[in-house]
């Protein structure tokens, strides 16, 4: 499924990659062989893991089609960017691209570039490689970025340059087209914040629906279905994996048994479901 329409909104995904990730225990240091054994077999049939026991994840954006807005959500992992994961570093493939054509999008229509938060793989097409320089992909668009992620970014790059930061958000800065906002910020009738900190400080969802939730865009609070039956666990490059915790298990008993639809960053295809309680942690209905 890669179109699907809720009220008076349609949301298209634009999957960039969707394949083997880390191995599970790998990515969650408290995810002990038990754990893992409980939930293997539902993981599989998911094709949330495969038979090695790594984790199969997506990598893409949402194109949400308000009545007033068309809105990317994250911009995935970009192309021509120094990156140290070997399948994202110096990528060239036009698969993005087509992805959003065949969707019948162009950059030219994206309105409004949401960033759930600003790391490596949700910034990437932010800008696009242009005699050299970095230019905003997408030339008619607003970025808007969280301001406490912003500052938390700005400040570590003022440290140690930070990739993804330099080559994909502060060049939007400069290019004038960056909208840093509060949590208060709202596009329309449409689309709110909803902070979510914990995976990085200022992370944020993007809630959409006119009155009500009609879908929510929970970014890297929640990467896998893993983390659906156990809530506590965090994976190991979240910067507090306490805050992450508490803050998943409240947004998953927020939406719980709701219609409100969960479009995840990262689970496999079909990605989006509606979330219903087990025991004591969470499933996900896929739509």
């Amino acid at each position: 499924m890669l179109k699907f329409s809720v009220a008076d909104t349609t949301i298209h995904r634009i999957i960039e990659q969707e394949t083997t990730f880390l191995p599970a225990r790998e990515m969650f240091p408290d995810l002990t062989p038990e754990m893992l054994a409980t939930e293997r077999g539902a993981l599989q049939t998911a094709n949330a893991l495969d038979a090695q026991d790594t984790l199969i994840l997506c990598f893409q954006s949402y194109v949400v089609k308000t009545p007033h807005h068309t809105i990317l959500i994250d911009s995935c992992i970009g192309n021509d960017k120094p990156r140290a994961r070997p399948v994202w570093n110096m990528k060239t493939d036009d698969t993005y691209m087509r992805a959003l054509a065949a969707a019948g999008i162009s950059v030219d229509d994206i309105d409004v570039v949401m960033c759930t938060h600003l790391h490596t793989d949700h910034v990437g097409w932010n800008t696009r490689l242009d005699n050299g320089r970095w230019v905003p992909t997408f030339p008619k668009a607003r970025y808007v970025f969280a301001q406490a992620e912003y500052d938390y970014w700005l400040a570590q790059n003022a440290k140690t340059e930070v990739p993804a930061f330099a080559d994909s958000v502060l060049p939007v800065v400069e290019a004038q087209r960056a909208d840093i906002v509060s949590d208060a910020f709202a596009i329309g009738d449409h689309v709110r914040l909803l902070p979510t900190p914990g995976h990085t400080p200022g992370h944020i969802a993007v809630a959409v629906g006119k009155g009500q939730d009609d879908a929510v865009f929970a970014g890297d609070l929640i990467h896998t279905p893993l983390q659906l039956a156990y809530p506590e666990l965090s994976p190991r490059f979240d910067v507090d994996p306490a805050q992450a915790a508490v803050t998943r298990r409240a947004f998953l008993d927020r939406y719980c048994d709701t219609p409100t639809l969960c479009c995840t960053a990262h689970f496999p295809s079909p990605s989006v479901g509606r979330i219903t309680r087990r025991g004591n942690g969470f499933a996900c209905e896929a739509v």
